[in-house]
């Protein structure tokens, strides 16, 4: 197929690259500021579903980026190599700020790709460097378009004689980013799952880190849960008044999934250790790891439907599930949602 040459046709990709990238980018940045929250940062409570809502935008706008992409770069890859390779200062400036954002948008897409697969062919921290990869692109990317804005007012040339139309194409293109987006948004949107082909994982509550990978053995009578000066059995944690909230699990991953969770809302354990709900740590049995231990906003903290969760679906916890109790709290990343809880901790 010969190349739509238009430059209204790249310009108007270039828009709905921008369009794409810019929600991946916040999602992303909303995201890593749950995980890795600075002092300024706060996150609502509600709605319970805010973060499967990002979080599912944040992969769906990433996989929708990759038709995207593709495109732009057929209809302007010839004029990455025209000679000479620099005429003039904003030139310069144009070609470097192509290159940086061409290699951070192909490392961000790949290595997206590869986590929301769970599979990760590399040594470094893939949330460290996907974060800062991602401020590379998107200062590349503002960089590219003060350059090129004055383009936007060129007006359209006709396409070459035997070429797809200009319409066609950018229909063409429309197209495979929706398919993309279909065959991976039922990981979030429930209502798509039988048409996403690459959503099968949400079609029931699925587990990322099992309890043999966690080296968390079967629990015995032995274990308490500790609370400033208290220690509770799990008996002892039944036979409190309890409470059942439908929350989902949201993975940083993009797939998501709701359950039924019934257990003991958190501030009201820290109200009989006698603490006041602030900062809270929560511990894991989990003896390393990451995620072994994380730290529940206040705000979390003192939300009535935030829970150590003791029955899932009205069954009693699975342990890959996080038996003995497992933190469930509204609008968190699943990877802050601590599993095989043994201690909490207000700080």
């Amino acid at each position: 197929m010969k190349r739509a040459s238009s430059p209204h046709t790249a310009t108007r990709l270039g828009l709905w690259l921008g369009i794409a990238f810019g929600l991946c980018f916040v999602t992303g940045l909303l995201s890593h500021y749950l995980q890795h929250p600075p002092a300024w940062f706060a996150w609502p409570t509600r709605p319970v579903w805010l973060y499967r809502f990002t979080q599912g935008v944040h992969v769906t706008s990433g996989v929708a980026a990759i038709p995207l992409l593709s495109a732009k770069l057929w209809t302007v890859y010839p004029k990455l190599f025209e000679r000479p390779l620099v005429k003039s200062l904003p030139h310069a400036l144009e070609r470097a700020s192509i290159f940086v954002l061409l290699g951070a948008s192909f490392f961000e897409l790949v290595t997206g790709l590869f986590n929301a697969a769970q599979n990760y062919p590399w040594q470094f921290f893939f949330p460290t460097a996907h974060h800062a990869v991602a401020w590379v692109a998107v200062g590349a990317l503002l960089v590219h378009v003060a350059v090129k804005l004055p383009l936007t007012r060129t007006p359209a040339e006709e396409v070459r004689q035997g070429t797809l139309s200009r319409r066609g194409f950018l229909l063409t293109t429309g197209g495979a980013a929706a398919v993309a987006v279909l065959a991976t948004a039922g990981g979030t949107v429930p209502w798509l799952r039988t048409a996403s082909v690459l959503g099968i994982r949400s079609a029931a509550l699925p587990v990322n880190r099992t309890a043999a990978a966690a080296r968390v053995a079967a629990v015995d009578d032995g274990w308490r849960l500790t609370v400033g000066g208290r220690r509770f059995t799990r008996r002892e944690l039944e036979a409190l008044p309890q409470t059942t909230a439908e929350l989902p699990i949201a993975c940083v991953e993009g797939w998501s999934a709701s359950a039924r969770w019934t257990g003991v809302p958190v501030r009201d354990l820290l109200a009989l250790a006698g603490l006041a709900p602030g900062d809270v740590r929560v511990e894991s049995l989990e003896r390393d790891g990451l995620y072994r231990a994380s730290t529940l906003p206040a705000a979390h903290a003192r939300d009535p439907v935030t829970l150590l969760a003791l029955r899932l679906d009205g069954e009693t916890l699975p342990l890959d599930h996080g038996y003995p109790c497992r933190l469930i709290a509204p609008s968190r990343p699943g990877v802050t949602q601590t599993k095989w809880v043994t201690r909490l901790e207000v700080l």
